[in-house]
């Protein structure tokens, strides 16, 4: 799955090339200017995501909104990985959404 990633007046592009479920979170794998691992999930507080090789985490909310988890991401890890995390999780979620609606 790919997509392209915008902050500020840069844009670059980017790619789901790995995706895991394991029931009660996922994990994928995100190519661009760097390479991201991204744990997904939800608690009672909400969706949270972690990126292990870069020792951050935070909470987010549902991955449709792309902009308050950029934000999110970008407090825990610099602007460009941060975009990167957070348009991988829209488009991953959208595509997702799609998917269930054709099966329907």
């Amino acid at each position: 799955m790919t997509f392209n990633c915008y902050y500020q007046k840069e844009k670059w592009p980017g790619r789901i090339v790995q995706f895991k479920d394991y029931g009660s979170y996922i994990e994928i794998r995100v190519e661009s200017l760097s390479s991201i691992t991204v744990i997904f999930g939800k608690t009672s507080l909400g969706f949270f995501a972690c990126m292990p090789d870069y020792e951050a985490g935070c909470h987010l909310i549902e991955p449709e909104n792309e902009v308050y988890n950029r934000e999110k991401l970008i407090s825990v890890m610099n602007p460009i990985d941060g975009t990167t995390v957070a348009r991988a999780l829209y488009v991953l979620f959208k595509g997702l959404e799609k998917k269930i609606e054709n099966e329907q």
